[in-house]
């Protein structure tokens, strides 16, 4: 048997042995209550003030963030994992914790830069453990929710081998998951979930309480971003709200916010709308007037 046909014969049963049949797809969420949205942002919209740039040091940290948060008049604030000091301990999220909840914020999540695509091997176990670690972060600081990635193809992939990969990382993450009380929320972030149909086939194969979409606005580029944000609306647990949108063959323009607004509402989600800013103005000028958009749309 060649190379070559032995990975088409390894993906396919792999693929078999993880992609369940249609009729135990999940299926969108079950919502009976008209939209109840609240308002979030997210640590990621002052990426270089957290992170620092080549040229200038870190000027705020998570802290700091907290305290732009509350000053906005938000209703929580997502804690992107990437500007925790590392080796981060129970001590610093509690005291993190207490600090949005003394001025009256959630933590409405947090997030993880995994990625699930990795074969068998060290790579994979290191991104199963990166992901059961921020769900212990997570129910440390009592967030709800975790954005996670599928990742990206490796070199000699296939997409199919890619999401069958994805889709067994998530259902080996589930149960830890499932017992700390979090819920793990997979982003339309490119690759393999770049379309609305490529990202159901990963959702549709995991079914669990505990799994959903993290949906991004601003990272559909179909000939309809609108319409297919409308598509996964409904399987949705988290959305994060980009200022910006662009379709296929067009540049970034502003994004018509009323207008997603509405499809979170026809799709009765129910959760927080967080501001994940990334356009090119300085957000701590731009991030205000945004905030005040949405708390006018959202009430």
């Amino acid at each position: 048997m060649s190379a070559i046909t032995r990975r088409g014969f390894l993906a396919t049963a792999l693929a078999t042995a993880v992609l369940p049949r249609a009729a135990r797809a999940i299926e969108p969420i079950n919502r009976t209550r008209p939209s109840h949205l609240k308002l979030s942002i997210a640590a990621y919209s002052y990426r270089d003030s957290l992170n620092g740039t080549k040229t200038k040091k870190a000027t705020m940290d998570l802290f700091d963030f907290v305290n732009i948060a509350g000053d906005l008049g938000v209703d929580g604030v997502e804690l992107t994992s990437y500007y925790f000091p590392p080796n981060v301990d129970s001590d610093y999220l509690h005291r993190l914790k207490q600090h949005a909840f003394n001025l009256g914020l959630d933590v409405s999540g947090t997030s993880v830069g995994n990625d699930f695509c990795h074969p068998a091997g060290p790579e994979r176990e290191k991104n199963l453990a990166l992901v059961r670690t921020w769900v212990d972060n997570a129910a440390e600081l009592d967030a709800p929710v975790i954005r996670i990635f599928a990742g990206q193809k490796k070199k000699g992939q296939s997409e199919d081998e890619a999401v069958a990969q994805t889709v067994e990382g998530i259902k080996a993450s589930l149960p830890y998951a499932i017992k700390k009380g979090v819920s793990l929320a997979l982003e339309n972030h490119g690759g393999i979930t770049a379309t609305p149909d490529q990202l159901l086939r990963l959702v549709k194969a995991v079914d669990s309480p505990n799994f959903g979409v993290n949906l991004d606005t601003g990272n559909f580029h179909g000939a309809d971003p609108y319409a297919d944000l409308a598509k996964i609306a409904p399987y949705a647990i988290n959305v994060q709200v980009k200022t910006e949108i662009s379709a296929a063959g067009s540049k970034k323009s502003e994004a018509d916010l009323a207008r997603e607004i509405e499809i979170l509402r026809a799709a009765k989600y129910s959760g927080y709308v967080v501001l994940e800013y990334e356009a090119a103005e300085d957000p701590h000028k731009a991030i205000p007037q945004h905030i005040k958009k949405l708390r006018s749309l959202i009430g």
